[in-house]
């Protein structure tokens, strides 16, 4: 899976075989917005017009067209694997939440 910015919006981006096109689609938004075409450039302006419909449409009706996140989701994990992170978290003189957020940040960091 791989990301694609358009006007500050991001959408992810994949191959469908089916209909041997790129689909993308914006993540973030309230609401839907995809588009699809056969190459980059063409994914590219395909994504502009849609992006663009979409926040038209937010705009008429009064929506606002990013979501807004909290900064907290809930994660279950086996109790094993709770135990692991326990104890690693405690090697690193962390907690759990303040050890896992850095192995988040570094992997969101690496694939941006």
């Amino acid at each position: 899976m791989n990301t694609l910015t358009i006007n500050g919006y991001n959408a992810v981006v994949a191959y469908d075989e089916d209909i041997d096109m790129f689909r993308g689609e914006f993540i973030g938004l309230n609401g839907g917005a995809d588009f699809y075409a056969s190459d980059i450039d063409g994914l590219r302006k395909e994504g502009e017009i849609s992006l663009r419909v979409f926040l038209d449409s937010c705009h008429a009706r009064g929506i606002e067209p990013r979501k807004h996140f909290s900064g907290k989701f809930n994660l279950r994990v086996p109790p094993d694997l709770h135990e692991r992170l326990a104890t690693q978290a405690a090697a690193h003189g962390k907690s759990i939440n303040a050890w896992v957020l850095d192995l988040l940040k570094d992997q969101t960091t690496a694939h941006a």
